[in-house]
């Protein structure tokens, strides 16, 4: 009889490995703000917003207390609210079009190209033309670097253009990418960014910032993650927010940032190696011609009906596996009362079915990458 030895669980992201490399130097960061006392805005925060600003190519960084909060600076700064409308994918993180109903105003929906899984440019005139017919004032879009890939930037640009849209790249996922040879940071009005531990340059807690060469909203933004403050912090010019980056998350990042470019590398190298394995047998990532990601999760598309069965097959293997996202913005509990913008958002429907990611972080070493590789096809092949 012929018994299976139960292999342990793989981990999904493996924050533990990173933390390893980097050691000490995260120790000695984080003792040198406990020993300084200085917890809120100390010196590391500021270190850090110039580097990330160098690294971007853009002349502010802002950070902020979470990727969330990334989005909300740039729209209150740009007075967004009541009446206006701002157009987002529906295949996205809920966060994108929370944003906007937090202000006040209305997310338009619109669905994405079947290949990248980002935002499809040729359907903003047409969210453009919903929100008219609804009353409503088009302001803005809100594209997504979904999975670590960058959106169109190019057509949505010229799409933003045409309409006299703001545009406020949210790279939460993406940042550290590139579209035409530039990396994200410095496309539309402002990006956004997430430092959620999960991310590709993730903090040890919440975090996020904003990148813009517009010294004006930098200007504002700074003022509305501190209460609104003007000359002073007791001298509130604006109505704001507590949005802070703690500066103990500073010095993490500040630690994380140096071997971020050799972490995308090794991303972009395990991505090759998973889509060298498995397109003969799965729909696997394309990343087009100009661009890189960095997989912030390697998504695979499975035919109708097979997610379950697929999923239960690697779980038994001790793969684990996730679902982003399972149901598109239109059609959640919180966001279905917003319009669709012409055009459907058909394609958001078919992925939300079909899509399932594997493990990918820049620790995952060849042996326990073949292991999962060697799951994939055995399920497939079952399936």
């Amino acid at each position: 009889m012929n018994v299976r030895t139960e292999l342990p669980t793989i981990p999904f992201i493996d924050l533990a490995a990173q933390r390893r490399r980097l050691g000490s130097a995260i120790d000695n960061a984080v003792m040198k703000v406990v020993n300084s006392a200085q917890f809120i805005l100390g010196p590391e925060v500021r270190e850090f917003e110039a580097q990330l600003a160098a690294f971007a190519g853009v002349k502010h960084a802002v950070s902020c207390a979470s990727g969330t909060d990334a989005l909300v600076l740039p729209l209150r700064a740009m007075g967004i609210g009541p009446g206006d409308a701002v157009i987002c994918p529906s295949f996205t993180f809920c966060a994108t079009a929370e944003v906007v109903a937090l202000v006040g105003a209305t997310p338009v929906y619109v669905d994405v190209d079947p290949v990248t899984f980002n935002m499809n440019p040729g359907h903003i005139a047409g969210a453009v033309e919903t929100a008219r017919e609804l009353g409503l004032k088009p302001k803005g879009v809100i594209p997504v670097d979904l999975f670590g890939q960058a959106a169109e930037h190019g057509p949505i640009a010229a799409a933003a253009k045409a309409h006299d849209l703001f545009i406020i790249d949210d790279a939460a996922q993406g940042f550290g990418a590139t579209y035409n040879n530039r990396r994200i940071g410095s496309f539309g009005h402002v990006t956004a960014t997430s430092f959620f531990p999960a991310k590709p340059l993730g903090c040890y807690g919440d975090g996020g910032a904003v990148l813009t060469d517009d010294d004006t909203l930098a200007d504002l933004m700074r003022s509305i993650r501190v209460h609104g403050m003007g000359g002073d912090r007791y001298d509130n010019v604006r109505l704001g927010l507590t949005s802070r980056l703690d500066t103990v998350q500073a010095a993490v990042l500040i630690e994380k940032l140096r071997i971020f470019p050799d972490e995308i590398e090794a991303r972009d190298r395990i991505a090759r190696r998973y889509n060298d394995a498995l397109r003969d047998v799965v729909t696997v990532p394309v990343v087009p011609a100009g661009m890189s990601s960095v997989w912030a999760q390697y998504t695979i598309r499975l035919k109708p009906g097979k997610r379950d069965a697929f999923a239960a097959a690697l779980k038994a293997d001790g793969v684990p596996t996730a679902i982003y996202y399972p149901i598109p913005l239109h059609r959640q509990q919180a966001y279905k009362q917003y319009p669709v913008g012409k055009g459907g958002v058909a394609v958001s429907e078919a992925l939300a079915q079909e899509v399932i990611s594997l493990p990918m972080h820049a620790y995952l070493d060849e042996p326990t990458q073949d292991r999962i590789i060697d799951s994939v096809r055995r399920a497939l092949k079952a399936g």
